[in-house]
């Protein structure tokens, strides 16, 4: 299986909620999602746990598309723009330091209208365990 069938069948939070890898290259990975009514918070727009969960899927995979297991460390994330429901949300990370044991990425998340909606920077730590995991 690739890195991209593997999370898109095991991280199950995030395919509970609607959100699918498209796309993994090297050092950029893709991920989407429409925004449903299980995605809104009390203001009627978008959790920004959604939007957060979105990214992060993306930013594994880009992280862990270099042959280990590699776990997010530190995350940051502002909210630029508001989503909406129906809005059809791309998460797209990019590796900017393949560091062999602290990787960094940025990930922005835009609408179906090139609306910048969120912005991320997230750390890596590259385990030692190979990824996908070694079948025994």
């Amino acid at each position: 299986m690739s890195v991209i069938d593997i999370l898109n069948t095991t991280d199950r939070f995030a395919a509970t909620n609607g959100i699918q890898l498209v796309e993994i290259s090297e050092g950029r990975a893709v991920a989407e999602m429409t925004v449903e009514e299980k995605h809104l918070n009390g203001g009627n727009v978008c959790q920004g746990g959604a939007i957060f969960t979105l990214a992060d899927l993306a930013f594994a995979a880009v992280s862990n598309n270099r042959g280990m297991l590699t776990l997010g460390i530190s995350n940051s994330i502002e909210f630029l723009h508001s989503a909406k429901l129906g809005d059809r949300l791309t998460a797209e990370a990019i590796e900017i330091c393949d560091h062999p044991k602290l990787p960094y990425c940025e990930i922005k998340v835009w609408n179906q209208d090139h609306t910048l909606i969120a912005t991320v920077t997230g750390r890596a730590y590259r385990t030692r365990n190979p990824f996908p995991p070694q079948q025994t």
